[in-house]
């Protein structure tokens, strides 16, 4: 994804226009689609302001997420959807709270990562919940 510049300034906006439409259509919340197309949440919402483009991948992953056309998108209407459009974008390895909580840690400095670290070692090593205790009568 890109930072636009003055000469493409109003495809970002029409593009971003487009891409609320859609969504709000859809009845989707922007870190829904954020998610559905594998882009971070703020990089979404600056797509959708007009303050950036997506790159071609993220462009066919956003028509999918919203199940429209990129013509649409792109404000060059057809009558018909291209048949990529309907094929189904591939299973994603990663849980959707999985690939979020990688994002996070990506921002972390090493010193949270060891700290990351430990605590998950502890948790994987640790007991399940225990049940509630019983009152006595």
């Amino acid at each position: 994804m890109g930072s636009v510049n003055k000469r493409d300034f109003s495809l970002a906006r029409h593009v971003g226009a487009a891409a609320r439409e859609a969504r709000a259509r859809a009845g989707l919340t922007q870190a829904e689609v954020a998610e559905r197309a594998e882009l971070a949440t703020e990089v979404y919402a600056r797509l959708e302001r007009g303050h950036m483009l997506p790159s071609v991948p993220s462009l066919l992953r956003l028509c999918r997420a919203l199940g429209v056309d990129a013509n649409s998108l792109l404000g060059l209407v057809t009558d018909t959807p291209p048949p990529w459009l309907a094929q189904a974008a591939p299973p994603s390895e990663e849980r959707p709270a999985l690939r979020r909580l990688l994002r996070s840690v990506r921002r972390l400095g090493a010193k949270q990562v060891d700290a990351l670290t430990n605590v998950a070692r502890f948790m994987g090593s640790a007991p399940g919940p225990r049940p509630p205790k019983q009152a006595a009568r």
